[in-house]
C-alpha cells in the first residue's frame, strides 16, 4: 500500500465534522516536522469551539517563490448513517473506490499534498524557494476563523505568498479535466416586504405584500446583470426561499420574506448589484427591509507560471489536457487570492462530494499526489 493511500485512510478514520479537526492536523504536523518543516498551529475563535489551522513551511537553500498547498481537514455532516453502505468514518474499499466522509472533499487532496511536499523535500533538499501547507478546520462551516484568519496573520508578519494550489475536488469526469483558475463572488440577501395583515374577504382593509412583491420579483428575474467575460459566465440571480402567510387560507399576510443570491463575475461589483436591486424595489413602491451578506468577492488568476506548471504536470501524469474554469461555488481560494497573485484549485473528481457514500477512485490517488509533486518541482527547481 502506498504512502498516500495510507494517509488518506488515516485521515478519513478521524471524524472531523466542521469545525472539529479530529486530530488530522496533529498527524500531519508530526510527519512534516520529522522532515524539517516549521509547523505552527493557529487557533482562532471561542475557546470552547475553536478552529484549528496548520501553517507549515520548508525553506530551500536558494531564492525562489513561496508555493502553498492549501486545503481543509473538516468535513460536512454524514447525513443519515443508515443510508451509508459502510461507516462513513471507517475507510472502506469497494469496486476500486475508497469510501468515507471526506474521501473526495477533501482528505484525498490533503494527503496527496502532504506526501508530495514530503517527496519534494526528500528528493530535492536543495530546492529553491519555500514549500508550505495551509490547512484549516473551518472551510465547510462559516469560514470566519480559518483560512481567512491565517492569511491575515501571515500578511501582518510580511510573509509573501507567490503561488497557491487549493485542493478542492475540481475534476468533473476524470482526474485532470478541470482546473479552477477563479471563482465567482457570492452575495446573498433577505428581503422583507411589509404589508398590512387582514381578512381575505376584505382586501380593501389590508395590503397584500405577496401581490406587491410578485411584479418586482418578475422584474429582477428578467434582468441581465452582466454578460460575463472570457473567464466568467454571466452573473446570476436566484431566489432560494419565499416565506409568507399564517398557515391558514383566510388571512392576508402582513409580511413576505424572500431569500436570494447573486453569483457574480468580475464584470459586476457588490455595490453595483445592490444599487440595481434597490432601484427595482423602489420603482415598484415597496415598503421593505433588506439585509445583505457578502460571502466572497470573485477572484481570477489569468494563465501564468502556476497554471502552466500544473497543466504540464496533469498532462505528464494522466495524458489529459485540463480546461480552465471558474464555475461552481466559493472556496477558501477567495481569501488567499487577497495576498497571493496566483491561486488555482485542483483535485479529484467531485461527483460524490457531500453525498451519502462519498468516494474517490483508488487509482486516482497516487496520480494526484504525483501531479502536486511535479508542479512543486517545476516551480521550485
Amino acid at each position: 500500500m502506498n504512502q498516500t493511500l495510507r494517509l488518506v485512510e488515516a485521515l478519513i478514520a478521524r471524524p472531523s465534522v466542521t469545525p472539529d479537526d479530529g486530530g488530522c492536523q496533529v498527524l500531519i504536523a508530526e510527519r512534516l516536522k520529522a522532515l524539517g518543516f516549521a509547523c505552527e498551529t493557529m487557533l482562532f475563535g471561542p475557546e470552547d469551539g475553536h478552529v484549528t489551522n496548520l501553517w507549515a513551511c520548508h525553506r530551500g537553500q536558494r531564492p525562489g517563490p513561496t508555493v502553498v498547498l492549501a486545503g481543509h481537514t473538516d468535513v460536512v455532516p454524514t447525513g443519515p448513517l443508515e443510508q451509508w453502505r459502510s461507516d462513513p468514518f471507517v475507510p472502506s474499499h469497494r469496486d476500486g473506490k475508497l469510501f468515507g466522509r471526506g474521501a473526495a472533499d477533501m482528505k484525498t487532496s490533503v494527503a496527496a499534498m502532504v506526501v508530495a511536499a514530503e517527496e519534494l523535500v526528500q528528493s530535492r533538499p536543495d530546492h529553491a524557494g519555500t514549500v508550505a501547507v495551509l490547512f484549516t478546520s473551518d472551510e465547510e462551516g462559516p469560514s470566519v476563523d480559518g483560512t481567512v484568519r491565517v492569511v491575515q496573520a501571515l500578511h501582518a508578519r510580511g510573509v509573501r505568498l507567490d503561488c497557491c494550489i487549493v485542493g478542492e475536488p475540481t475534476s468533473v469526469e476524470r482526474l485532470g479535466d478541470t482546473i479552477k483558475n477563479g471563482r465567482r463572488g457570492s452575495l446573498s440577501g433577505r428581503l422583507t416586504v411589509k404589508g398590512v395583515q387582514g381578512h381575505v374577504a376584505y382586501p380593501q382593509l389590508a395590503r397584500n405584500p405577496i401581490h406587491q412583491l410578485a411584479p418586482a420579483l418578475a422584474g429582477l428575474v428578467a434582468i441581465e446583470w452582466d454578460a460575463g467575460n472570457a473567464f466568467f459566465p454571466a452573473t446570476t440571480f436566484q431566489i432560494s426561499n419565499v416565506h409568507a402567510g399564517t398557515g391558514v387560507g383566510n388571512v392576508i399576510p402582513g409580511t413576505a420574506v424572500v431569500d436570494f443570491n447573486f453569483r457574480f463575475s468580475t464584470e459586476s461589483t457588490p455595490e453595483g448589484l445592490k444599487q440595481r436591486l434597490v432601484h427595482v424595489l423602489q420603482t415598484h413602491g415597496l415598503e421593505y427591509d433588506l439585509a445583505w451578506v457578502l460571502g466572497g468577492e470573485p477572484f481570477l488568476t489569468t494563465p501564468g507560471s502556476l497554471s502552466e506548471a500544473l497543466t504540464a504536470a496533469i498532462r505528464s501524469e494522466t495524458g489529459v489536457s485540463p480546461t480552465l474554469s471558474t464555475t461552481g461555488g466559493t472556496s477558501d481560494g477567495r481569501f488567499i487570492a487577497r495576498v497571493c497573485p496566483q491561486v488555482v484549485e485542483f483535485g479529484p473528481v467531485n461527483a460524490s462530494i457531500h453525498k451519502i457514500d462519498e468516494h474517490v477512485a483508488v487509482n486516482d490517488i497516487e496520480p494526484l499526489k504525483n501531479i502536486y509533486r511535479r508542479t512543486l518541482e517545476a516551480l521550485l527547481k
